[in-house]
């Protein structure tokens, strides 16, 4: 089941972006891959997605055996929970999405992103994701694949890196430790 989150109003916040090159974590296959950040406010967002996987999972129950399993693994976290700690997902949903084929990035305009660096952790956008089941190790559940990603608006970058503009905007030497 495809659905397209995120608006032009009430952007999702993207972190973990990995849409330019694929990477592989902990020796798997490399993906594409983002975290996508939903505010807790966000009501209309968090009911689509959960309406997206409650319906997948009921149309795909035949995958189980004809009956939908306890203790099925869903995609939609809780960022007070599983990123505590983390100013970025607090009071914060959040998915992560990966897919083998890369993904189409473009700008508000619809216009490709070419430029890695124009998309990053931190920015803000619209995400089109295609909810799926599997059962793969003993492990049951929905998750969601990436389609494609719209950046809407730049956003303080995550991660805790400033920019050389910010590095260097003061030519003072009252830092200089060898001075």
């Amino acid at each position: 089941m495809k659905i397209t989150i995120g608006t032009n109003e009430e952007p999702v916040r993207l972190s973990y972006v990995n849409t330019h090159q694929p990477v592989s974590v902990n020796g798997s296959d490399p993906k594409y891959s983002v975290s996508i950040i939903i505010p807790k406010s966000d009501k209309r967002t968090v009911k689509k997605i959960q309406d997206a996987i409650q319906k997948t999972i009921q149309d795909n129950k035949d995958k189980f055996g004809g009956k939908v399993p306890k203790n099925l693994r869903t995609p939609l976290r809780d960022g007070d929970v599983d990123r505590e700690g983390d100013a970025a997902y607090a009071n914060s949903y959040f998915i992560n999405a990966n897919s083998k084929l890369k993904p189409g990035i473009v700008d508000k305009d619809l216009n490709p992103i070419l430029d890695p660096s124009e998309l990053y952790s931190g920015c803000y956008g619209r995400v089109s994701l295609n909810c799926y089941v599997y059962q793969v190790n003993g492990n049951k559940g929905a998750t969601f694949g990436l389609n494609h990603v719209m950046k809407t608006a730049d956003g303080e970058p995550l991660g805790g890196r400033s920019s050389a503009e910010a590095d260097f905007a003061d030519d003072s030497d009252d830092d200089d430790i060898l001075g």
